[in-house]
């Protein structure tokens, strides 16, 4: 999986959808909207474009007998391009934090 052409904005957000996915498999938009702080439309466009490229796997189930609602799990590719996304952000911030301490030692 590329990730070149996206903002670290946008990979940032996918990591943290892969990851709070991965922390609390089975939730809803709602729910995941809520827990990271994004609105429904955020949520539910990381959600397309995460299943688009099939990191993630959406299943639906009944709340009741007239809605239908959909619950998000991680594919196996998704988990590991969870793991890449993390160790690009690491190196990222190690990056930035050797940076920071260049300019202070001068």
């Amino acid at each position: 999986m590329k990730n070149d052409d996206k903002s670290p904005e946008e990979n940032l957000d996918h990591l943290n959808v892969l990851r709070k996915i991965d922390k609390m498999p089975g939730s809803s938009q709602r729910k995941l909207a809520s827990e990271l702080g994004f609105s429904l439309g955020k949520i539910n466009y990381c959600l397309k474009a995460l299943h688009s490229k099939g990191l993630v796997k959406v299943d639906n189930f009944k709340k009741n007998k007239n809605k239908i609602g959909y619950i998000y799990i991680l594919t196996p590719q998704g988990l590991s391009y969870k793991t890449k996304l993390t160790i690009n952000f690491m190196k990222r911030k190690m990056r930035e934090y050797d940076e920071l301490r260049k300019e202070l030692e001068k």
